[in-house]
Parts: structure tokens; C-alpha cells; sequence
């Protein structure tokens, strides 16, 4: 696939847009290998992704010109990828490491496509894990006070490596609308999909007090109200009277991991569109 590209494209729905699209990679002699289209009745907007090639170089300059051509006529944006072009992935995270670890494995194994230059925690508990894997590591402790100047040194740090998709891992403070405004569309966090039914602290314990039958996880962008961004992805596992407080903890760790990872690669692989309070993913 060293000459596959990914094509991604959002519009206004409209007659034909299918058809152009198509038809520039049939002019130029490129195979699609994979196609996937969703038009939206509400939104009334119009999304695509195209697995093409390969193409006789890695450059696809002369696509520009169609391609925007084509998107002037449509009001379309469009973004067309090598696939194998990783995103630059600054991870997040506290004092709880399941996800952490779990992406770092992923990452380092092939099975998760992404680069990851560095992490950022606001306790220095796992600087040896970040260590490990050769991975820069950066303590940030956070306050009320220093909250703006911590964040605005996270913001530099995405500028310096290049950072295309921030993933907070278990990364318990809450972004403010500074932030989440500078990167819109770009962070991915993971909650536990007992909210807002089991808010604060404790949430598995709280939800073993009531007798719950299923837990689960949610995958979500983050935007400035609190755990209320678009959703890209939820799993569920059922639990019983007999688990306890802590056998709740490790499901809801796993689960909250594997719904994560998803999230990330599907992000990765170009699958992910925003769509107001929504999401498409191919």
C-alpha cells in the first residue's frame, strides 16, 4: 500500500457529487479499492471516503487542481492522505494507566496506526512507563491557579511535534473552553458510559449500590460542555449481582480501553467525520 491514498470529503448534499468524484480518478487511471458514502437528511450534508490507487508516485499534486476545482463547485472540503501517513498523537493522562498502557501497545505493535512523540501528565507517576517505550515524557502539574499557563504550554508542545490528534487517556481535569476551541475536532477522550447517571467520584461503586446489569464506555471528542461531544464510539459488557466493587472497576477498565483504541485508529485510518453533535464513521 506504499502508493494507496485515502480521499476524505464533507459537502452540501446535491445531485452528482458521486459522479464527479469518481469520475477524476477514472480520468486520471486510478483504482478505487474501497468506497464509502453516507448523505445525511437532516444535516443535509454529504460525506465520503475513497481508498484509491496506487498512484505511480507517492505524490498526488496532480489531483489538486480537479479536486479543487471540484470543491469550489460544491463548497466541499476535502483532505487526501498517503495511507500510510500516521497522525501525531500527544497522549494525556493522570494517575490511572489502563488506557495508557494499552495504546502504547497497540502503538508499538502495529496494531494501532499512530506516532506518539511524547506524553503529557499532570503527575510524574508514569515517567518510567513513557521511558520504556522511548517516548518523551512531560510533568505538568495543574492548579486553579496555573491551569492557563499549563495549557498554554501543552498547546506549544502540540506545535513544536506537530501533534494532530490530542487523547486524553484518563486525564482527569476538565479543558477549558480555551483549549478545547484551539483544538476542536482534534481530542479524543474516554468516559464511562454511566453518565450523567453516576457523576463524581467512585462511578462503578456508585453503580454497584444500584445493582447495575450492564456497564460500559464511551469514546467522544471533547468540546467545552463537559462529556456532552459528539460520540464515535460505545461498548457495553453485562455484569451480575455477584461482581463486586472491584471486579466492576477491572470490566469497566477493559472495556474502556478497547473503546479507545477504536476511537484512535478509526481516527487514524480517516474513518471519523464530525457532523454537528454527531459523527459519521465508515
Amino acid at each position: 500500500m506504499a502508493n494507496d491514498h485515502i480521499l476524505t470529503l464533507s459537502c452540501p448534499d446535491k445531485p452528482g457529487i458521486v459522479h464527479a468524484v469518481t469520475g477524476i480518478f477514472a480520468r486520471e487511471g486510478h483504482n478505487i479499492l474501497d468506497l464509502q458514502q453516507f448523505s445525511d437528511p437532516t444535516s443535509e450534508k454529504f460525506f465520503m471516503r475513497v481508498h484509491f490507487g496506487p498512484t505511480p508516485t507517492e505524490s498526488t499534486e496532480h489531483l489538486r487542481a480537479p479536486f479543487d476545482a471540484l470543491a469550489a463547485e460544491y463548497a466541499m472540503a476535502y483532505d487526501i492522505r498517503p495511507v500510510t501517513q500516521k497522525p501525531r498523537v500527544l497522549i494525556m493522562v493522570s494517575k490511572i494507566g489502563h488506557c495508557l498502557n494499552d495504546l502504547l501497545f497497540r502503538a508499538k505493535t502495529g496494531q494501532l496506526p499512530i506516532d506518539i512523540p511524547l506524553i503529557v501528565s499532570n503527575h510524574p507517576d508514569f515517567a518510567p512507563l513513557a521511558a520504556s517505550y522511548g517516548i518523551e515524557f512531560h510533568h505538568l502539574p495543574v492548579s486553579r491557579e496555573t491551569k492557563a499557563a499549563q495549557e498554554a504550554r501543552v498547546l506549544d508542545l502540540v506545535r513544536q511535534h506537530e501533534i494532530e490528534l490530542v487523547v486524553l487517556a484518563r486525564y482527569m481535569q476538565v479543558l477549558s473552553p480555551t483549549f478545547c476551541e484551539a483544538m476542536s475536532g482534534r481530542i479524543i477522550n474516554i468516559h464511562h458510559s454511566f453518565l450523567p447517571s453516576f457523576k463524581g467520584a467512585k462511578p462503578y461503586h456508585q453503580a454497584y449500590e444500584r445493582g447495575v446489569k450492564i456497564i460500559g464506555a464511551t469514546a467522544h471528542f471533547v468540546t467545552a460542555d463537559l462529556d456532552e461531544g459528539p460520540i464515535i464510539e460505545q461498548r457495553v459488557a453485562r455484569v451480575n449481582h455477584s461482581m463486586s466493587p472491584k471486579e466492576l472497576v477491572d470490566e469497566g477498565s477493559n472495556i474502556e480501553s478497547q473503546v479507545l483504541a477504536a476511537a484512535v485508529k478509526w481516527y487514524a485510518e480517516r474513518r471519523v467525520f464530525l457532523n454537528g453533535s454527531k459523527t459519521v464513521v465508515f
